[in-house]
């Protein structure tokens, strides 16, 4: 299994009930219903993808994640999961409030575009960066809405939303106490735990 699921694996409970945003091919989600006992589904876009997880027996629904989640009731996962997508949606701040409303917790991975290379190459050449890690020039990019990790926590704030758990991790998924001190800096990419507002912060909101 890739090394970012199988760290997001040890998150998740065994007998949850997940949902996968963008599944791809329903990797993690067999994993889990094989090694965990877990049911859900996957939300993927891509029908080769979908195909895949079809011969996994993953169940799996085309849908368009910037259309919402409103085919999901309120509280009906236990975790809901987004790797690498947060940046290519429409409204990141819309998927993410979707997320906490469906699911009492929420895993979420992305790009770190406050590491250290991005700063050395934007403040060197004057020019996006491109690197193995992120190989797409500015006009061909899937990703249109880059953040850091001071940048996601403030909408975490925004949000309401409680971070249980943080790592800041390199291309490698590797991390260590230097990128716990200097995350924002040193992690390439971001792995969080959240949760929706307290019962108590939903009656004030009211």
């Amino acid at each position: 299994m890739r090394a970012d699921l199988d760290i997001i694996q040890e998150w998740i409970p065994a007998g949850s009930r997940v949902l996968d945003l963008g599944c791809g091919t329903g990797e993690l989600l067999a994993w889990l219903r094989d090694h965990k006992q877990v049911t859900g589904y996957g939300l993927e876009i891509d029908p080769d993808k979908i195909a895949e997880c079809l011969l996994k027996d993953v169940n799996v629904i085309e849908q368009d994640l910037d259309g919402g989640l409103a085919n999901f009731a309120s509280d009906s996962f236990d975790v809901v999961v987004m790797t690498q997508s947060l940046q290519a949606m429409q409204y990141p701040d819309r998927i993410l409030q979707e997320m906490l409303r469906v699911g009492r917790q929420c895993i979420i991975t992305f790009p770190n575009f406050g590491h250290w290379r991005c700063r050395l190459y934007l403040g060197g050449k004057g020019r996006m960066p491109v690197s193995d890690f992120l190989p797409y020039t500015w006009y061909n990019t899937p990703n249109i809405h880059f953040c850091t990790f001071e940048d996601f926590e403030r909408l975490c704030r925004e949000q309401r939303a409680q971070v249980l758990d943080r790592l800041a991790v390199d291309r490698l998924h590797r991390h260590g106490w230097a990128s716990k001190l200097w995350p924002n800096l040193l992690g390439e990419i971001g792995i969080y735990r959240v949760s929706a507002p307290h019962l108590h912060d939903l009656r004030v909101a009211i």
